[in-house]
Order: C-alpha cells, then structure tokens, then sequence
C-alpha cells in the first residue's frame, strides 16, 4: 500500500514516514502542496493543512476533485468548524496534533478498510534469510529450529526484523519496543541484544557504533 504524506516539517515528516514504513507501507513524502498535487497516485493521503505554499483546504478540495483516494487530515487546528469544513471538502478522516503514533496507524487501516482497499496485515509472518518471525503466535524459527524468546526479545526482534538492514537508533527501539515514556536506564537495550545474539547467533544483530542496532542475515554480503 503507498502512502502520500504531506508535510513541510522535517521533525515530524521524516520519524513519521520511518514508522509507517515499518508498518509495512510504501511512503512517499510531499513537503509542499504543489509537490502533493504533482505526485503519483497513491493509496492514501496523510495532509496538513499548513503547507508553505498552498492552503491546505485548496489541496484537499483539488485532491478529491481528482479522486476518490482516502484523505486523513493533520492539522494542529482541532476547533469544530475546521472539522466540518473539511469532511464537507471530502476529507475521510481528521487527526489532531499531537497525535499517538498507533492512534494514526489505526485510523489509517480503518479508513482503508472502508474504502475496499487490503492494508499491511501486521500478523503476517516475516521472514530474513532462515529466520522466520510469526507476530500471531509469538514464534520464532532459525531453518525450521524453534527459538525460544521472552515477550520483549520477541518485540526487540520484530521490531528490527521490519528493516532488515537498516539502523535502528537506540532512542527508536527504546520508544517502539519499550515505551515513548520510558526513564529506565537503556542499559536494558543491550543485556536484550545480547540475549537475542546468544539465541539466534551472535551474528545476526549488528552493533552500528554511537547510533544503534540492525538485522541482518548473516549468509548475506554486507
């Protein structure tokens, strides 16, 4: 499924697209209304509204007279009348900064699913190289082997296993697989990773010093 965000802010544009692209979507980002206007189809639109060059009323409006492609608004501005106004522009949905990263995916599934459209099933079963993790029961294999991992292994694992190949930082893995809020100390990320290294092979999560963890198969070229 491919996604077009629209959004000028850097902070935010750029973790976002990261976690749905590790939500299964393909992403691409428009920073601008004219870039969102000019871009390939796509399955559905994440907009904001304070665009640096068009309002965002005006690409809502040019979107859907183009389309029926689902539209979730992002705004900042929450009062009742911009909520009107936009649905009544043909808008599907309408999220309000700050907004929970899981709350946006969901609604994001949801608004598919209404509009006929299959969105990433997170139960699928992901597989590196021999490695195969299974998110609905839990499980995981190495070349048929059944591996046994504690709840946050397994979440550790997944979470990696979402990019195989690319950096993960410590503050991201930290945020996804233990808790945004989390104040513990990050010493517990890596008693974790070696945990899993002694259970899969040490070879399979790569430290990238300073920034972070990755998966890899290790049968692989680097």
């Amino acid at each position: 499924m491919r996604l077009l965000v629209v959004e000028d802010d850097a902070s935010i544009a750029e973790p976002l697209c990261a976690g749905l692209s590790r939500e299964g979507f393909e992403v691409e980002l428009a920073a601008t209304g004219a870039a969102a206007l000019a871009a390939a189809p796509a399955d559905l639109v994440l907009l904001d509204l304070g665009l640096p060059d068009l309002d965002g009323r005006a690409v809502c409006r040019e979107l859907r007279n183009r389309s029926g492609i689902p539209i979730i608004v992002v705004s900042a501005r929450g009062d009742e009348i911009d909520r009107v106004m936009l649905l009544e522009l043909g808008a599907d949905d309408y999220v309000v900064k700050p907004f929970g990263f899981r709350e946006l995916v969901a609604r994001i599934r949801a608004v598919l699913r209404r509009a006929g459209a299959a969105a990433p099933d997170p139960d699928k079963p992901v597989e590196v190289g021999p490695l195969r993790i299974d998110p609905r029961t839990h499980q995981v294999s190495l070349g048929g082997r059944r591996i046994a991992l504690t709840p946050k292994e397994f979440d550790l694992l997944a979470f990696l296993a979402a990019d195989p190949g690319a950096v993960q930082t410590r503050d991201q893995i930290m945020s996804e697989v233990w808790d945004e809020n989390w104040w513990g100390p990050t010493k517990t990320l890596d008693v974790h990773v070696a945990s899993v290294r002694k259970k899969l092979g040490a070879d399979w999560i790569e430290t990238v010093r300073g920034v972070g963890f990755l998966l890899r198969d290790p049968a692989e070229p680097a």
